[in-house]
């Protein structure tokens, strides 16, 4: 095993945990000539630097130490990583290489492949059993770890499944199963997916309504960073129509109004939360039968100005306003109009232009296009047809808020339960004057049979 080196490898990039200037308290530190004579040790290390890949393996057959540290305690690992050289990193491993060896301030390959987002090599590093120093939500302080936090220790993920597209996976959380959502390791090297983690986390925060899927908790204090939701069993919505088709017109009013109160309530938050993926897949039923919209990943603060727009890859083309991917101003209003698809295909029991592909679907919207109305007139109550059509009005400002789609709802589904009673009523008169005429009938033999006893006396 070789000493360790007066001297300190400073060529490339260095730990992402040191000060600036750590080179400038010893004397003599600066660069290093490979002219000079070096340990083998510190020409590992330059090597690694420059991604020499025959050369390192040389001097590694040659007896060298693959975890040779210098004076910071750095490695060739560490240099590899930093410089993002994934066939050196590979090689370092292969060779024993230690994963999580740390430098003088605590910093690991890993850290310092975050730091600099080489993501080749993060990904190889992760694979291989690295593991990140810290979550990028870890306080300094016990008290300020926020209430919501729950331990990891507690989520058993023994009978894990994907549920809702992947999305969520289900697991046991003190004897009760929950949905968890997981964020990748390399979301640490995002600062943008570290955002939107956070983002989501301040949304369910303020989220408290019985349409709209429940935040337990989350885990920001370890790796993997999650987020823990309440789970329903009877899936999506997506998953309900493929399977039934086409609803009855009173079902798909009393899921319409579920979906309803569970936007309004997220439109009138103060500030409103815009939705932005209202679609079949992001609402789930309970075990009751009633829906809760869920899924917050794309969601925003209305007075949260978009750093950038939203893609097909963020949420579906297929159900989103044409003015989001137009990059137009915007408001609650685009949830309205997803609203209008899913109410219409719950009637129509095929989704919106589904000979079309999303983009296709999306460029129809743009250009003033709506999926059309194919199923017979009767299965659309007076009124429900022309909701719709406001509903996914061009302009924005003439669609309708989630309450007055409420009211209007509610009157529609009145106007259904006097309808039916009519139906009713006539069959119940029909069976009520039915059973007195029998009743009468009755009466009458009996009065007649007690009449012939007494005369026969």
């Amino acid at each position: 095993m070789e000493s360790k080196p007066p001297v300190r490898f400073t060529l490339g990039k260095q730990s992402s945990l040191a000060p600036e200037g750590h080179g400038d308290e010893l004397e003599g530190s600066g660069e290093i000539d490979m002219g000079e004579e070096v340990l083998p040790g510190v020409r590992l290390m330059y090597l690694a630097n420059e991604g020499d890949l025959e050369g390192m393996k040389d001097i590694l057959d040659s007896g060298v130490d693959v975890n040779f540290r210098d004076i910071d305690d750095r490695t060739a690992l560490h240099i590899a990583a930093c410089q993002g050289y994934a066939d050196v990193v590979a090689l370092l491993i292969e060779r024993k290489a230690i994963v999580d060896c740390k430098d003088r301030w605590g910093s690991t390959p890993l850290a310092d492949a975050i730091h600099y987002k080489k993501h080749d090599v993060i990904k190889l590093l992760e694979e291989n059993g690295a593991k990140p120093l810290m979550a990028p939500m870890h306080v300094k302080h016990a008290r300020e770890v926020p209430e919501y936090e729950i331990n990891p220790n507690d989520l058993d993920f023994t009978s894990s499944k994907d549920i809702t597209k992947g999305t969520f996976c289900l697991a046991s959380w003190r004897g009760t199963e929950v949905a968890v959502k997981k964020f990748r390791e390399d979301v640490f090297a995002d600062e943008e997916k570290v955002r939107a983690f956070r983002d989501e986390l301040a949304i369910l925060q303020k989220i408290r309504h019985p349409n709209v899927v429940q935040f337990l908790g989350a885990v920001t204090q370890s790796s993997p960073m999650m987020i823990v939701m309440e789970y329903l069993p009877k899936g999506d919505l997506r998953e309900y129509l493929t399977r039934r088709g086409a609803l009855k017109a009173s079902k798909a009013i009393r899921f319409a109004l579920d979906i309803a109160r569970g936007m309004n309530y997220l439109h009138e938050n103060k500030p409103a939360i815009i939705h932005r993926d209202l679609e079949p897949s992001n609402i789930l039923r309970d075990d009751a039968g009633y829906l809760k919209v869920a899924d917050f990943g794309v969601s925003k603060l209305l007075t949260v100005k978009e750093d950038r727009p939203l893609t097909c890859q963020d949420t579906s083309c297929r159900y989103v306003a044409p003015e989001v991917f137009k990059s137009e101003q915007y408001d609650t209003k685009v949830d309205v109009f997803s609203f209008a698809l899913i109410l219409q295909e719950m009637i129509e029991g095929c989704a919106p232009f589904s000979s079309k592909k999303e983009t296709e679907a999306l460029e129809a919207y743009a250009s003033r296009g709506r999926p059309p109305f194919r199923a017979p007139s009767k299965h659309y109550p007076h009124g429900l047809k022309e909701l719709i059509e406001e509903c996914w009005n061009e302009k924005p400002a003439k669609r309708p808020s989630f309450r007055q789609i409420i009211s209007k709802l509610e009157h529609i589904q009145h106007n259904q339960g006097i309808k039916r009673s009519w139906k009713v009523q006539p069959l119940k008169c029909f069976q009520n004057f039915e059973a007195m005429l029998k009743k009468d009938l009755s009466d009458l033999s009996s009065r007649a049979g007690s009449s012939r006893s007494t005369n026969s006396i």
